[in-house]
């Protein structure tokens, strides 16, 4: 069984990355505004839910990345390329999963947004 210190955990870890990640806060403006349109533009169960899942593989992206990068800072106090090369690995995993949240918010979005543009 799960304990509530897990979730206290949990939560403290998610405080951490968002007040020490500038980037995870950017994901969260961009994951309210998201949030914000789908309300506003009436989008289908279906459509949120992609929406959801897409803001949710981005912030576990970060969440992985900072952590993973975290671990290298502590464990390698040298310049090591191959540490660079692993930072720059798991920075692309984020950038890979935030381009695909983009394109997931333009196929749920764009069609309504050009026919609010264009009708």
């Amino acid at each position: 069984m799960v304990s509530l210190d897990s979730f206290k955990y949990a939560l403290r870890g998610v405080k951490v990355v968002l007040s020490s990640e500038r980037n995870a806060r950017i994901h969260l403006v961009f994951a309210i505004l998201a949030i914000a349109a789908g309300i506003v533009l009436q989008i289908s169960l279906y459509q949120a839910s992609l929406v959801v899942l897409a803001i949710v593989l981005v912030f576990f992206a970060e969440i992985v990345n900072s952590a993973i990068e975290k671990t290298l800072d502590i464990t390698n106090t040298e310049s090591n390329q191959m540490v660079k090369l692993v930072k720059d690995m798991t920075a692309a995993g984020v950038l890979v999963t935030a381009v695909g949240a983009v394109l997931v918010g333009i196929l749920v979005f764009g069609p309504r947004v050009w026919q609010l543009i264009f009708k």
